[in-house]
């Protein structure tokens, strides 16, 4: 098993940053991908960002140029947010796949005024 735990979500004005972090415990040694998900109100949860576990990143188009994915070590996983848009309200969640399954942490909340 492995839980994850997300924080760094707030409420931050259009054109600000935010940077998020995901904690991961349990059996941390089987984790290979990391990565960041998030769901609007209303819609379907969608892939933002992910990392292996020998640092290559994947983005949605929808961020590349604004956010960063990176990863300091076996269980701690980061997303910095840049030029934030209103449309990138969401909850804001980290997964872990291991080869027993994908783990989800809880989300954190990103609230962007315009």
């Amino acid at each position: 098993q492995v839980q994850l735990v997300e924080s760094g979500g707030d409420l931050v004005q259009a054109g600000g940053s935010l940077r998020l972090s995901c904690v991961a415990s349990g059996r941390i040694f089987s984790i290979n991908n990391m990565g960041w998900y998030r769901q609007a109100p209303g819609k379907q949860r969608e892939f933002v960002a992910t990392i292996t576990s020998s640092a290559l990143t994947r983005y949605a188009d929808s961020v590349k140029g604004r956010f960063t994915i990176s990863r300091d070590n076996v269980k701690t996983v980061y997303l910095q947010m840049n030029s934030l848009k209103s449309e990138d309200t969401a909850v804001y969640y980290c997964n872990a796949g291991t080869p027993a399954g994908l783990y989800w942490g809880q989300g954190t909340q990103i609230t962007v005024s315009s």
